[in-house]
């Protein structure tokens, strides 16, 4: 009779799931949207409106007069300021995430493995089951 494989009492992404944190959970949500092309090009259309506006656009109209352009630099900083703590905490977590599951490849290769013995076991030990003379090489 052969052993079946034990199912894990808790998938492997289900148990990181409810690991995490509400602020843990927010992180992750956030830095999948800005790791995504989408974001990259909201942002650069952002920046292109922004200083093609106050390159082209009337003088009565411009509020970042150009060259300096002081007001995108400072959001565009805070905004850099706020994102890389953000990254790098979706990043430990997508790690912590990455342990667990290679954590449960290894678990399941290792019983795939004995397993495997024990079945290899029992068909070179079916000739002598049968009476016949195991084969030589």
């Amino acid at each position: 009779m052969l052993h079946r494989l034990k199912s894990p009492k808790s998938p492997v992404n289900i148990q990181h799931q409810e690991r995490l944190r509400p602020l843990d959970r927010a992180a992750l949500v956030i830095t999948t949207r800005v790791g995504t092309m989408s974001f990259f090009l909201v942002i650069f259309t952002w920046t292109a409106v922004w200083l093609l506006w106050n390159v082209l656009a009337p003088v009565s109209l411009r509020f970042d007069p150009a060259p300096a352009f002081v007001f995108w630099l400072f959001l565009s900083n805070m905004i850099q300021i706020f994102l890389m703590p953000l990254v790098m905490v979706g990043q430990n977590l997508q790690g912590a995430h990455s342990e667990l599951r290679a954590e449960y490849d290894h678990e399941t290769v290792t019983e795939m493995k004995s397993q495997l013995a024990a079945i290899l076991a029992k068909l070179e030990a079916l000739p002598e089951l049968k009476g016949d003379k195991p084969a030589t090489p």
